[in-house]
């Protein structure tokens, strides 16, 4: 069975926040990372990982990730808050490095 993960990534400063869903987190934000695609994420520095879950339905990822895309930015914030209060990046903890 195949696992799918709604993430958020932040800029630097944490004041740009971009959210996604994928079927491979660890190579995602790598490909976020590359700037391989001159997207949202590589023009405004989006790499960081803060936060992430996951799912063994798309269709429940994909509906998250539409549902959070609605968010106030206050309710994305306090999503991080509860599992990352230091918004540190999360990519460390789900590299295979």
């Amino acid at each position: 069975m195949k696992t799918y993960f709604v993430y958020i990534l932040a800029n630097a400063h944490n004041d740009v926040l971009y959210i996604g869903v994928t079927n491979n987190l660890e190579k995602r934000v790598l490909e976020h990372r590359s700037g391989k695609e001159r997207g949202f994420t590589w023009k405004y520095n989006v790499h960081k990982l803060v936060w992430y879950e996951s799912t063994e339905s798309i269709e429940s990822a994909i509906v998250r990730e539409k549902q959070m895309k609605k968010w106030k930015r206050e309710w994305k914030e306090t999503i991080i808050n509860q599992n990352n209060p230091t918004w540190s990046d999360l990519y460390e903890t789900i590299s295979s490095d």
